[in-house]
């Protein structure tokens, strides 16, 4: 018998302009109560009317870094998913602004298991999971030294590492 997903019955908002995506994110998070808006405004109502245990928010055609504002300051655990703003300081943005995760659309199909690390990290960020599972797709998108060409990306991706070694040598704390 297949475990339950952490994913079961949470109440999720999606934000994107594309209606396609609003319909492919909510068929694949079928497990979960989906809320859907494609536009800013809409989006701001249901950020100030509901609680959300996720929120996914697309960058472009929505204003994607306004509503991560508000989704932090409402303590909502957020993720970006973009294919347009797929970029460096895109990506340098949503971690500033306080974003979990950030997914390109083109792993849209696989947004659950993404979603699963969110809500099994206790609505902490996931990062260090993120990047060793999309490492090679971001190098793909941003080129091979892109780490090293933005210093709080280097400096982040370094304090990661450093945590990860950091958690291998002391076996048993968390």
């Amino acid at each position: 018998m297949k475990a339950a997903s952490p994913l079961k019955d949470k109440v999720v908002l999606v934000v994107d302009d594309e209606p396609d995506i609003l319909e492919t994110i909510e068929e694949e998070l079928d497990m979960c109560l989906v809320h859907k808006a494609g536009d800013y405004d809409t989006a701001l109502q249901y950020l100030l009317s509901y609680t959300y245990d996720i929120v996914i928010l697309d960058i472009m055609g929505v204003n994607g870094f306004e509503l991560l504002r508000h989704t932090v300051s409402r303590g909502f655990p957020t993720v970006m998913l973009t294919a347009h703003a797929l970029t460096p300081d895109a990506l340098k943005t949503a971690i500033k602004l306080g974003a979990l995760s950030f997914l390109p659309k083109e792993k849209i199909s696989e947004i659950g298991s993404y979603l699963e690390d969110v809500v099994l990290g206790g609505g902490k960020p996931v990062w260090k999971r993120l990047f060793s599972r999309l490492g090679e797709s971001f190098n793909k998108h941003f080129g091979p030294d892109w780490r090293e060409k933005d210093t709080f990306l280097k400096e982040f991706l370094d304090e990661l590492k450093k945590s990860a070694d950091a958690a291998e040598e002391t076996p048993g704390r968390q």
